[in-house]
């Protein structure tokens, strides 16, 4: 980690999405701050020189769906071991998600994180609970969530089943201007499922969670958003109906905006195929149709970011039968790669409205600084080799946890130095691979 006062990332390809500046440039940072962007022709004495020549040189990326496990769940992840993950992946800042234990639904729990968080080599922020206990019975106390320091409030995990209490959350959370995450999840129509309802779940006996499920849910938290003219954000889409609902609610107006997960467009239920329980995820992998739609969402603008719902478990978790092992999978270690090798290598975004989907636009939903290149903004920067090719080794992540289905999986693009108010957290050594 480095601590220099003044940084000289040389010629670099400096790209900004918020702003469309796109060229080799100079980034000169001193005092957490950048200085100046453009040619460097005199540095200052003692300047710390990064050579970024064939790089790209972009604003931290940020990832606002993340699950930390602690309090509660230690043995998973912890908030200092899943900021080091993520600055290993590129992310300058994470929003953790409060399914924790207990439930991050009050101020205390929020101060906690927030504490932890100050040892961190990435920045954290909270997500506090939109229930007490995330019951669903009892709003939290939104205001005081907020002035510990709340970006949003979540129940993820579950939804909140209740349309009044979360009409409510919606009024109470444009009070404070944050916005309400939402888990659209019907549990009648999930029922027992572990997998996608289709014919592949038939021919493999398991039982499956239908489309329908998340449509439901996404169908009327968009109606109770449009009533109140509450914020929502609709955590990891996955299905082609679910993306339509939203493409058409933004056409009329509503504040909705939607995330998707790099393993939702990357795999489909075939996956299952193998009963590898690093493809048990919820919601679950869905069907081709359903992937293409996603990816189409995206590169229209109706999906506005990409985030991991990096979700820890143990091996001894994961090791079970297919129906009895936990939903989830880490992906803070994975996501820069799958967006470089998925999306923009296979044409389906070009590399500034790729990375819009990491930085500019998490940060704007979220009302948190970063996510952009300016002078005199916050030096916080991923610097990435768009061409090095890889193979994802779970031995080397920095999680605690190893679940993850891209085992071996050869990606194009990597992170090569995160940087967090002007200090290198992470670099990476030119022989790694």
């Amino acid at each position: 980690m480095s601590k220099a006062k003044s940084l000289w990332i040389k010629s670099g390809r400096v790209l900004d999405p918020g702003s469309g500046f796109d060229k080799v440039a100079d980034v000169l940072i001193r005092n957490g701050r950048i200085v100046s962007i453009g040619a460097v022709k005199k540095p200052p004495v003692g300047v710390e020189l990064f050579e970024a020549r064939g790089k790209l040189v972009v604003p931290g990326l940020i990832d606002m769906h993340v699950h930390l496990r602690e309090p509660g769940r230690e043995d998973e992840e912890t908030i200092f071991t899943g900021a080091q993950a993520a600055a290993a992946g590129g992310f300058t800042a994470i929003i953790c998600m409060p399914n924790t234990n207990p439930p991050i639904d009050n101020q205390e729990t929020v101060q906690f994180v927030c504490q932890k968080a100050e040892e961190a080599p990435v920045k954290v922020y909270p997500v506090g609970a939109i229930t007490r206990g995330r019951q669903g019975q009892e709003l939290a106390e939104v205001a005081d969530l907020v002035a510990a320091g709340a970006v949003a409030i979540s129940d993820d995990g579950d939804p909140v089943r209740n349309s009044e209490i979360f009409r409510r959350a919606l009024e109470y959370a444009s009070m404070f201007h944050i916005p309400v995450i939402s888990h659209c999840e019907d549990i009648d129509l999930r029922g027992p499922g572990v997998m996608n309802e289709s014919y592949v779940s038939t021919i493999l006996g398991l039982k499956g969670i239908p489309a329908i499920a998340e449509e439901v849910a996404v169908a009327r938290d968009i109606a109770i958003a449009e009533f109140t003219g509450g914020r929502l954000h609709i955590a990891h889409v996955s299905t082609a109906g679910a993306v339509e609902l939203i493409r058409e609610a933004k056409r009329r107006g509503v504040q909705v905006s939607a995330e998707v997960t790099p393993h939702h467009f990357s795999l489909t239920e075939e996956a299952v195929r193998t009963f590898d329980t690093n493809t048990k995820m919820n919601p679950p992998l869905r069907a081709e149709a359903d992937l293409q739609a996603l990816r189409s969402g995206l590169a229209d603008g109706t999906i506005d970011c990409v985030a991991s719902d990096h979700a820890p478990h143990s091996s001894e978790e994961k090791e079970m039968e297919f129906d009895a092992a936990p939903f989830g999978i880490v992906g803070l270690e994975t996501s820069l790669g799958l967006v470089l090798t998925e999306l923009v290598g296979t044409g389906f975004l070009t590399l500034s409205e790729a990375l819009a989907k990491l930085t500019v636009n998490p940060a704007r939903i979220l009302g948190i600084e970063g996510g952009a290149l300016s002078e005199g903004g916050v030096a916080d920067l991923t610097i990435i080799d768009p061409e090095v090719r890889w193979a994802v080794d779970c031995q080397s992540f920095r999680s605690k946890s190893q679940n993850t289905p891209f085992e071996g999986w050869e990606l194009t693009g990597r992170s090569v130095a995160t940087i967090v108010g002007g200090e290198i957290v992470y670099g990476r050594q030119e022989d790694e691979n």
